[in-house]
């Protein structure tokens, strides 16, 4: 059996050999240029003919020789975003470092790339929660069977995807343990014990844990994966209006992270009767939407559970007038699955392309020594370059490794996707300056090091916005108003997102499912958005013909 990682390894050589060659569908075998190809990689051969380095001309003296000055091109993608997106965010995740293939299909290995960005997303969301006097805890990954289908509801929306563990070594569990696809279950019998009265409320809570979904279609890294990394509330309050509040402050720090931290355009809506959380009141949720394959996903959500879960778990409290009563739970979550969403939207042919807030590193210095250049004084400017970033609370790091050529280097951390790169050689020693190159649109511009913080963060700062107003001025380009059935379908085969008066009904809902089932998966609600545009009296579902009660958002999904 031929694992991930030689198959990733496998396509990186086939590539090279195509481009050295320049020939497609050449028949030799990758097998026989495996290991020059890794020994090119490991001493920088030839590298610079496959990154390209676009070389200034050295004024400060060596013969004022013209330097020749190459394309430059990509490193290490052989599908573009355009062409081919399943096979290119493939590439990209893995290229980019952010994962590497597991031996188990649907699990993955997340790589300190990734992790950097979930912990400064993490950072920000447990600050705020904590300020809302949220704590906490941790409860065990296992569930027991009479546990997870007390709520039958809720479980029977699970159930497809819950694993369970039925052996220890050689032997049969006499009762077989479920792994927790989410906590609800595991957690409310605890909370019936430990609320009793109205001063043990509100009782909120929150676990960063990892959960297990058993996906059986179309795995993808983040996006659908059998395990994944999450944050899970669960609040109970006296008051529904309390619950209902915050369901709203939740989801508002959810467009935070994916609208200030990740630079995605996102719509706060609710969802559809037929998509609300299973078991519960009613969901909200954060919608993104990718331009290249028309498709709407998921961002977080934030659930209203109601009294649902408290009746079944018998959560029951004493109120300031001895009264009886059930409290009002929320549960609410984002995952991993965020870092996907912001890996398909700002990604590109060269590979990652990372907001400034979210990037384990922010700005790469990088040493552009020519010949018979004072080296020495190149390698020494780009670290007094970091150190003053750095003090100036910059992530900022220096690639001195030389081994590689600089354009080799350039299409490395371009391929990560770092928002910054500052370069520096015998020409900007001489003048006391900096060349910056942004990733976003590679704009190249000439800093001097007296304004250098200044200048590198205001930079930082227009690349963060340029990143969000790109990807809402395609996701808006998407959009589609219609009133008609036949008009849904069209833009539907064009891959929008549509905006469409509907009736609220839910067996209108299921037809809308039926009726566009295909190859490329049926059309679904996504959100009914808080901001409404007016509706006019007598306006008709575009689905059923009967009078509309709402503008929905609808499209495929995934």
């Amino acid at each position: 059996m031929v694992t991930h990682l030689n198959l990733d390894l496998n396509a990186r050589v086939l590539q090279v050999f195509l481009f050295f060659n320049k020939v497609k569908g050449s028949s030799d075998s990758p097998g026989k240029i495996t290991f020059s190809f890794v020994f090119d990689l490991k001493v920088g051969k030839g590298v610079d003919d496959m990154a390209g380095v676009e070389q200034r001309q050295n004024k400060s003296g060596g013969g004022g020789k013209k330097k020749e000055v190459k394309k430059e091109t990509g490193l290490g993608l052989s599908f573009t975003k355009d062409e081919n997106f399943g096979e290119w965010y493939s590439e990209v995740v893995v290229n980019g470092e952010m994962i590497e293939y597991y031996d188990i299909s649907g699990c993955y290995i997340l790589r300190p790339w990734a992790i950097s960005i979930w912990e400064i997303m993490q950072t920000f969301f447990d600050a705020e929660i904590k300020k809302m006097k949220v704590k906490n805890c941790y409860f065990p990954l296992f569930v027991s069977p009479g546990v997870l289908q007390k709520e039958k509801d809720h479980i029977e929306g699970f159930a497809p995807e819950v694993a369970w563990v039925t052996k220890s070594g050689e032997s049969e569990l006499e009762v077989p343990i479920a792994i927790r696809p989410t906590s609800e279950t595991v957690m409310y019998p605890y909370y019936s014990k430990w609320i009793r009265g109205h001063r043990d409320l509100p009782l909120k809570l929150n676990q960063w844990c990892n959960v297990v979904r058993w996906e059986f279609s179309n795995p993808t890294p983040f996006i659908r994966s059998r395990e994944f990394l999450w944050q899970e509330g669960h609040t109970a309050f006296a008051t529904k209006e309390e619950a209902d509040t915050e369901v709203l402050q939740i989801l508002e720090l959810y467009r935070c992270i994916y609208e200030e931290f990740l630079a995605i355009p996102v719509t706060k809506g609710r969802k559809s009767e037929l998509e609300t959380f299973a078991g519960g009141l009613y969901t909200t949720s954060v919608e993104a939407f990718i331009p290249n394959t028309g498709r709407g996903i998921q961002g977080a959500t934030s659930h209203c559970l109601g009294q649902n879960f408290a009746k079944m778990f018998e959560i029951n409290f004493e109120n300031e007038k001895g009264e009886k009563g059930m409290v009002w739970q929320n549960s609410w979550a984002y995952s991993t699955r965020t870092i996907g969403v912001m890996v398909m939207v700002h990604g590109d042919d060269k590979g990652l392309v990372l907001p400034p807030k979210v990037a384990a590193l922010q700005l790469i210095v990088i040493p552009v020594p020519y010949k018979d250049a004072d080296t020495q004084g190149i390698f020494d400017a780009c670290v007094a370059t970091v150190a003053t970033l750095s003090d100036a609370g910059i992530r900022a790091e220096a690639d001195l490794r030389d081994n590689y050529s600089p354009g080799w280097k350039y299409s490395n951390w371009e391929m990560k996707g770092v928002p910054l790169r500052i370069e520096i050689g015998p020409r900007d020693l001489a003048n006391n300056q900096v060349r910056a190159v942004r990733r976003d649109n590679g704009a190249k511009t000439d800093i001097s090091r007296v304004f250098l913080v200044e200048q590198v963060k205001g930079m930082l700062d227009k690349i963060q916005q340029n990143l969000f107003d790109v990807a809402k001025q395609k996701r808006d380009a998407c959009v589609e108003v219609l009133k008609t059935w036949e008009e849904f379908v069209t833009a539907l085969g064009q891959k929008k997102l549509i905006l469409a008066p509907w009736c609220d009904e839910e067996d209108v809902e299921k037809d809308v499912k039926a009726r566009t089932k295909g190859d490329m998966g049926a059309a679904k609600s996504l959100c009914t958005p808080f901001e409404q545009p007016e509706l006019p009296e007598g306006t008709k579902c575009f689905a059923s013909g009967k009078p509309a009660k709402k503008w929905t958002y609808w499209g495929r999904s995934y």
